[in-house]
């Protein structure tokens, strides 16, 4: 099938990495799975027999997760017992591919990691098993509806694809933190939905994104030629028995049509263009500049997906790197949030800021309305991914130093100065969290995701607006009231703040107790251990005094009673040392207190 229907393999690629290491020697223990499918099952060996295969690691991550997705349809299990046995498959795996001539060193080359495909509840809303799988999302998902059958029908695959994204974005509701949910969904569809299993060709290549050989799809593409031809040859028939006139009249009205619809989109698209974008610097990107730049927003090109659009890496014709967003589900909130950000985003600079370097407005009959925000590529990705809350120094990442932290938490101070201070009137951001704090080459942060920012009102005190942000970060007089400041923003930035000093995530789900981070932190520094509020990491890197600091500000940034909270210039001026940091007033009782959870229940 097309590469583009394919499910993201890049979001293997990251699970995997996630999960797996490279222990090969030490394993004790046989591996589960049965990898002789490697040398029998028809799959492009070339990526992996060049000297340097580019693609050769994505394609041995989806051929691994061919043998995953049927060993959950044999034993119901996501993943591997333990270690050992993880271990004992790559050293199968280096044995198979020796024996089709490919160099048992790309084995190590693409999997560098110490842990590998071991079971972990951690890893996507505590989902282990079909059972768990069952117990959180009900018997039926849109995967059991559209994943059966013959995958190499372009429809049906498509369909499927389809199913795969609303089924992830269900996950993602269940567990925001988690990174590898979609994985699960490929899996699932492959090894437990489809009757024909992951060891189809079409299975495989599309629910699995594995290439194929030539000669495997000349083989399953043989029936569709075969069908097709004969379609074609019917309809000649029909259409050579119609009279001429009746062509005539039929080919004019469907040109008639075909004009008037091109005139609406047309329409649409200039009437979006002459609204947006007046003289900033940003640029109207073409459609095909974009499918270009992305090898035709190529899965393998794919580098993340949220509730309200999928990223992907692109390269301009300049090798200049790219971010495209294409928006999701394209409604009325959509599209409100897009011109909000293409309004916003493209009016402002600064260097704490992701530039806004073009958007895509583009309708027409085939593919209706679609939206697309260009944006600077950031190489060290999201700040939530580097502090490794989500588990991501498992797959090899360190963690981040002292100075990269706090220089990280000064940067994103100043670009919420600017918001704030820097123009006029000020902007209130509504959604700061790690996911949307973004980090370049050299580590310097940048604030993104403009989506559901707000414009303060001259002589206007507060807005009062829907609740729109995530769960955690969400200030308590907006959350409950509506009511935007300067000062929520604040609170969100505190939240920020203490996640880098602690690396700890903003919700505990696992700690039932004290699950919020402000709560865990007001404890500890009231009992004069704030030394445990630090990241075990940085607890010995950095100068006492001043990790201090920051806790504080952090705390007193998410202080529960909005009059307590300083404005983001006197946070920085703490933080920077230029003023005192007042003593840290009395709280009302913790969100996570046991009256606050019955009260919630009621």
């Amino acid at each position: 099938m097309g590469e583009s229907l394919s499910f993201p393999n890049s979001v293997l690629f990251v699970f995997l990495l996630f999960c797996i290491g490279f222990s090969i020697g030490s394993a004790t223990s046989s591996c589960p799975m049965d990898l002789s499918y490697v040398e029998a099952f028809p799959w492009n060996t070339s990526q992996c027999q060049q000297p340097n295969g580019k693609h050769c690691c994505e394609t041995l991550l989806s051929l691994l997760g061919l043998g995953i997705a049927q060993y959950l349809k044999d034993t119901s299990m996501f993943n591997l017992p333990d270690a050992a046995s993880s271990s004992s498959c790559l050293s199968d795996l280096q044995t198979k591919l020796a024996a089709l001539s490919i160099q048992p060193s790309w084995v190590p080359i693409c999997f560098k990691n110490s842990i590998q495909f071991v079971a972990n509840p951690s890893l996507c809303a505590g989902i282990m098993t079909t059972q768990d799988w069952t117990k959180k999302l009900g018997p039926m998902t849109a995967l059991d509806e559209n994943c059966r059958g013959d995958m190499n029908a372009l429809t049906r695959c498509g369909a499927c694809v389809d199913a795969g994204m609303k089924v992830n974005s269900m996950l993602k509701r269940l567990d925001p933190n988690g990174t590898i949910c979609f994985y699960f969904v490929s899996l699932y569809a492959a090894g437990i939905v489809n009757e024909f299993g992951p060891k189809d060709a079409g299975t495989a290549s599309c629910i699995l994104a594995l290439p194929l050989s030539s000669s495997a799809d000349k083989s399953s593409n043989h029936w569709t030629r075969k069908t097709s031809t004969m379609l074609i040859f019917g309809c000649l028939g029909v259409i050579i028995g119609l009279l001429v006139t009746f062509i005539v009249i039929m080919l004019y009205k469907r040109w008639d049509k075909k004009e008037r619809q091109n005139g609406v989109h047309e329409g649409c698209v200039s009437s979006f263009k002459s609204r947006l974008l007046p003289n900033t610097g940003a640029k109207w990107f073409h459609v095909s500049e974009l499918e270009q730049a992305t090898n035709g927003f190529s899965q393998m090109n794919l580098i993340g997906q949220g509730s309200s659009g999928i990223v992907y890496r692109g390269t301009l014709t300049d090798g200049t790197w790219i971010a495209v967003k294409q928006i999701l589900d394209l409604d009325s909130k959509r599209e409100e949030e897009f011109c909000n950000e293409v309004e916003i985003i493209s009016k402002i600079r600064h260097r704490n800021l992701l530039p806004l370097r073009g958007c895509c407005v583009t309708s027409d009959t085939l593919k209706g309305t679609q939206r697309f925000l260009v944006y600077d590529f950031m190489l060290n990705g999201n700040l939530s991914d580097q502090l490794c809350i989500s588990g991501a120094h498992e797959h090899g990442r360190k963690k981040l130093t002292w100075p990269q932290r706090k220089n990280i938490i000064l940067d994103v101070a100043k670009g919420l100065e600017y918001l704030h201070y820097g123009i006029t009137p000020a902007i209130y951001h509504r959604d700061i969290k790690a996911t949307n704090i973004l980090l370049d080459s050299e580590m310097k942060a940048r604030v993104a995701d403009f989506g559901l920012a707000k414009q303060s009102s001259e002589g206007q005190s507060h807005l009062t607006t829907r609740v729109a942000g995530t769960l955690g970060y969400l200030a308590p007089e907006y959350a409950l009231y509506g009511q935007l400041t300067e000062k929520s923003d604040v609170y969100s930035f505190g939240i920020v703040v203490l996640e880098i000093m602690s690396g700890r995530k903003v919700l505990e789900t696992s700690n039932s107790t004290v699950p919020l981070i402000t709560d865990w932190a007001w404890m500890l520094a009231k009992s004069g251990n704030v030394n445990e509020i630090y990241d075990e990491s940085i607890r010995e890197e950095g100068p006492k005094g001043m990790m201090e600091r920051f806790v504080l500000v952090g705390m007193l940034c998410a202080h529960l009673m909005v009059a307590f909270r300083p404005t983001i210039s006197e946070a920085l001026k703490m933080l920077e040392g230029d003023i005192d940091i007042p003593r840290l007033p009395d709280r009302p009782l913790p969100l996570g207190h046991q009256s606050f959870r019955s009260s919630l229940q009621q």
